[in-house]
């Protein structure tokens, strides 16, 4: 059986959730333009002190805007891992995602 994603417990894994601004826009050729595939934002949370989270959420729940430190909750959040190699060393990194992102 193959680990596809895991979903969190937000409260316990990150507490309350801020919006701290938008971070990447992943793009991609679709029929010969460019396509917004996703986007990247950058969260705070009051659990997770070592970095800043990023989530990212589908092109089609649309562009979002908070105010900056705004609560902000996700829908259907997922960690997703993946792995690469740097010589002979593995490195991981988690993606969160989630279906949405509304003010809590």
């Amino acid at each position: 059986m193959e680990l596809k994603y895991v979903v969190p417990n937000m409260e316990k894994t990150f507490g309350t959730l801020e919006y701290a601004g938008e971070n990447k826009v992943e793009q991609r050729r679709v029929n010969g333009r460019m396509a917004v595939i996703s986007r990247s934002y950058n969260l705070y949370s009051d659990v997770q002190r070592a970095d800043d989270i990023v989530v990212r959420i589908p092109a089609s729940a649309g562009e979002k805007s908070f105010e900056a430190e705004e609560k902000i909750s996700l829908i259907n959040p997922k960690i997703t891992a993946e792995g690469y190699k740097i010589g002979e060393r593995g490195f991981t990194n988690y993606i969160l995602s989630a279906d949405d992102m509304v003010k809590a």
